[in-house]
């Protein structure tokens, strides 16, 4: 087989790649070759603001993609190899196929804590059907451990009923990946309080399942957890019961055997030795780049993500990297840096396609805009979450101030400034703020004159600003 654009991926990336190639080279071949026969895509895109969208991901057959787009062809199958000076992948059932130019979208896998690698107690999450046999080995369980402080450590503790969990951080406060202990605090208090959180609805989306076994399938979407029951085998109906272990990290792991009420003893830094039925390795994820290369080889980060320039070309002629499995390596505009998410993946995988189509032509193409400013939104303990700029003062070293507003239960609004500019923000609940806070980072106002006015809840800043 042979097609002039290649992408291997069926994740957001790739996917969102794929679909963007098919707009601009609607006369060009383009094959996707995806591991899973599933693929995850873009849906009821929403834009809150220049910079910043909200979107759902689906989960559709991968044949489904040639049906609108009669230009790509899927196929279901791994790469195995690739060769970069006779331009061929090779596919695990030892396909090949020709290319002139390649995308790698492979994202990337679970972490797995280095002490659990081999235990059946140990579950990574990380795509659909991890998730499914997260929730089918908990209804099984009384008590469980989950090991991680980021986003779907944090979904989970949110989601969890009818089990005891002890929750496990390296970090001084909960959620560190996204936030900062004012923050936590915020959402520590909605968690003591999520008592009161409502059972969910019964989910109307089509879920499917592969059959065959399992295979690496593509990266949990934004809202995976919104619609799933989520229990444990507890015959109480309550809320679980949380324990949040602070600065600790996991020193080893022992399975004393099945004779014991709770099968494995985690063994923690501080001391602690905690029973459970099942731990949760929820540590975030590593680049997916497990397949051989003949000839020129990729550049490679510290942690074997593929090295790639402001176009997204790798140190390869012709082959480019987006989502999980790239590292980028170029100068950061000031108010963008980057992260391992599905807005970035998506942002990347439509952006490969560009730069791809415009090399193919020997056009000139410059930087997507979505590369000036960093703009993330979630949601976290039931709460709308905006993330924009450097929103935790990264890159600011000390030499910032904070301006907070906060109220207890309903809203979190910190602003970053430096030289009475704003530098970043964070946003919690419905403040409608978010597009005022990104033309403030972008147009850089001196914000001066209005002091501390600027975050008066009887001053209407959205409206001044306009």
């Amino acid at each position: 087989m042979n097609a002039t654009f290649v992408i291997v991926g069926g994740g957001i990336a790739g996917v969102s790649c794929a679909e963007t190639l098919a707009f601009f080279e609607p006369d060009e071949k383009i094959i996707l070759i995806s591991e899973s026969s599933l693929i995850k895509t873009v849906t009821n895109l929403h834009a809150l603001t220049k910079m910043l969208y909200n979107f759902d991901i689906v989960e559709k057959e991968a044949d489904s993609l040639s049906e609108i787009h009669p230009n790509i062809t899927v196929i279901h199958d791994g790469v195995r190899a690739i060769n970069t000076v006779r331009n061929i992948v090779t596919t695990k059932s030892n396909a090949t196929v020709s290319y002139k130019y390649l995308c790698i979208c492979t994202g990337g896998r679970p972490k797995i804590i280095p002490q659990a690698e081999n235990s059946k107690y140990v579950l990574g999450i990380r795509d659909t059907d991890s998730v499914d046999e997260f929730i089918e080995r908990l209804s099984k369980c009384t008590k469980i451990a989950i090991v991680g402080n980021g986003g779907i450590a944090s979904e989970i503790i949110y989601k969890i009923r009818n089990v005891e969990v002890h929750w496990i951080i390296k970090d001084k406060h909960i959620t560190a990946t996204f936030v900062e202990p004012g923050a936590a605090t915020f959402f520590q208090n909605c968690l003591e309080s999520s008592n009161n959180a409502q059972e969910p609805t019964p989910s109307k989306r089509m879920r499917y399942k592969e059959d065959g076994g399992h295979k690496s399938g593509a990266a949990l979407g934004p809202d995976w957890y919104k619609s799933l029951e989520i229990h444990g085998a507890s015959s109480t109906s309550l809320p679980s019961n949380i324990k949040i272990h602070f600065e600790t990290e996991v020193a080893g792991i022992k399975e004393p055997g099945h004779d014991n009420e709770h099968p494995v003893q985690l063994y923690l830094t501080n001391k602690e030795i905690i029973l459970c039925d099942l731990i949760v390795s929820a540590t975030g994820v590593v680049p997916q780049n497990s397949f051989n290369v003949v000839g020129n080889k990729f550049e490679t980060s510290e942690d074997g993500g593929i090295s790639v320039n402001e176009f997204l070309q790798s140190t390869v002629k012709n082959i480019y990297a987006a989502g999980d499995v790239c590292s980028p390596n170029w100068v950061f505009a000031k108010h963008w840096f980057p992260m391992k998410l599905w807005t970035q993946a998506r942002q990347m995988g439509c952006y490969a396609a560009k730069c791809m189509s415009a090399h193919s032509k020997n056009q000139d193409i410059l930087q997507d805009f979505c590369f000036e400013l960093f703009a993330h939104s979630t949601k976290l303990f039931g709460y709308k979450v905006i993330l924009l700029g450097l929103y935790n003062g990264q890159k600011l070293g000390r030499d910032y101030e904070i301006m907070l507003r906060t109220t207890k239960g309903s809203e979190y609004i910190k602003f970053i400034m430096q030289n009475h500019r704003l530098q970043g923000a964070i946003l919690i609940g419905e403040t409608d703020l978010e597009e005022t806070c990104e033309n403030l980072i972008l147009n850089q106002i001196d914000l001066s004159p209005y002091g501390t006015d600027i975050l008066d809840p009887n001053i209407d800043i959205e409206d001044y600003f306009d």
